[in-house]
């Protein structure tokens, strides 16, 4: 098995010289579209090989499974790999507090480590990311096999614009762009006046591929349109958006389409995944995401007893690396939000697929007399209203026993009453609830030069 995959081996390593056929849409054309029961037999094998090298190398993972009473040796079917024990952060935390700075699952030597990113830590301790040499490698190799498969090719012009600091998401995808021989512009972001002067390089430049986060390039779009620039005169065929929802949520994805007259390519996990882009849209298959299981093995599962979901239903993604060696995350558990399902695919390959994304964090779903809401549901509604602003917050708060949650929105003053009329009923049957509707003047809310935080619950304030 392992010889019909291409360059399938642990610890891995690729042919820094290869690239495909041009005229192929595949990287690794059997790899990718062989039967994904054959390829299963082929991953589960590789899951032993991740779990010995895990629990041979790291006191985190020996610790954890004999806690657990867990025999790796054992692990040879999937119903026994879903008993190994899932990964959460709050465990990563604490293993790099008390083994600081990279935590006792660090699995290589520290000399071989290359590259080192973190959290900023806004909501605790900051988490370090190790990634050895090797390893680095490896993510370059991975994510410039997805982006071909978004249809980039050598000597396109990319354009990366999110921030290069802790921020792991522009760092890959500027590796696998220079993996796959194309010119690379790595702008970032953030900066005062950095958004009014990546307009005037987009249009000098006119690159073929742009990425960032989906709020940053609403941001952009808006800027644009101030300093009298058509965004589509850009000329960028394809964007592709990592760090938060918002590149499956319909309206916003065809916000960004239409004011760029663009691809608009949704994909990411998390940080302590990278390779990120191992949930991403193709080419060919441009909604929602697939999961390319031979780079990072996706389980979409039940989050109380983590227990994979059937196809076509809900639960969160449980992710595990396959070809990192330095620090390897086995089930780690993300408390986002999905749904998947397995069929045909537009591209050829055999990967199941996310058809609406990552659509949100359980710890992100507002819960209010007894419903779940999610914020891209807001969003969504909005972004579909005659006169909308461009931004808004939700606030929740609670008066007495009672929850109440008000969508603050900016609106231009002679669009406000029928925009308040229509949010109101929209979001109402969507929500299930009575949402109340205040207007804003435009340009009320700052705008996000990263990802956007719009929620704000103020019940924590008032809890006793």
């Amino acid at each position: 098995m392992s010889q019909q995959m291409e360059e399938w081996h642990f610890p891995a390593g690729y042919d820094q010289s290869y690239l495909p056929d041009p005229d192929s849409p595949y990287w690794f054309p059997h790899r990718e579209t062989m039967d994904p029961a054959e390829r299963d037999v082929a991953v589960l094998v590789r899951l032993q090989e991740v779990l010995r090298h895990a629990y041979d190398n790291s006191p985190f993972y020996r610790r954890k499974y004999d806690e657990a009473g867990l025999d790796i040796g054992d692990v040879t079917t999937w119903e026994a790999f879903e008993q190994v024990p899932v990964v959460t952060k709050a465990e990563l935390r604490a293993s790099q507090e008390n083994a600081p700075p990279f935590g006792d699952y660090l699995c290589v030597d520290d000399a071989e480590l290359h590259h080192i990113h973190g959290t900023s830590g806004t909501t605790g301790t900051p988490t370090a990311f190790a990634m050895g040499r090797r390893d680095w490698e490896v993510i370059a190799d991975n994510h410039a096999r997805i982006l071909w498969g978004m249809g980039i090719r050598p000597g396109d012009t990319v354009f990366v614009s999110a921030l290069f600091s802790l921020y792991l998401g522009s760092w890959g995808a500027m590796s696998g762009a220079e993996r796959l021989r194309c010119k690379v512009f790595p702008y970032g972001a953030g900066a005062s006046g950095m958004t009014s002067r990546a307009i005037g390089w987009l249009t000098r430049t006119r690159p073929r591929a742009f990425y960032s986060t989906p709020s940053y390039a609403l941001r952009l779009a808006e800027v644009a349109e101030q300093e009298k620039v058509d965004p589509r005169e850009f000329g960028i065929d394809v964007m592709f958006f990592s760090g938060e929802p918002g590149a499956s949520v319909p309206k916003v994805r065809e916000a960004i389409e239409k004011a760029f007259d663009t691809r608009v390519i949704d994909c990411g996990t998390m940080a302590e995944m990278t390779p990120f882009m191992s949930a991403s849209a193709t080419e060919g298959s441009p909604e929602g995401m697939l999961l390319w299981q031979d780079i990072v093995w996706h389980e979409v599962c039940d989050p109380d007893s983590f227990r994979t979901v059937p196809y076509g239903d809900e639960g969160t993604p449980v992710y595990t690396h396959l070809e990192r060696t330095s620090q390897p995350m086995i089930r780690l558990a993300s408390n986002d939000l999905t749904r998947w399902e397995m069929g045909t695919n537009g591209c050829g390959r055999t990967y199941p697929r996310l058809p609406s994304g990552v659509y949100g964090r359980i710890d992100d779903m507002i819960h209010i007399r007894g419903e779940n809401v999610y914020p891209t549901e807001i969003d969504n509604v909005l972004r579909e209203m005659p006169g909308y602003g461009g931004e808004h917050r939700v606030v929740v708060t609670r008066t007495g026993s009672m929850d109440e949650i008000l969508v603050r929105a900016e609106c231009a003053a002679d669009r406000a009453e029928e925009f308040e009329r229509l949010a109101a009923g929209g979001l109402h049957r969507v929500v299930g609830l009575r949402v109340g509707i205040e207007i804003v003047e435009p340009d009320t809310f700052e705008r996000s030069e990263h990802k956007a935080r719009r929620v704000i619950d103020e019940r924590e304030h008032t809890k006793r």
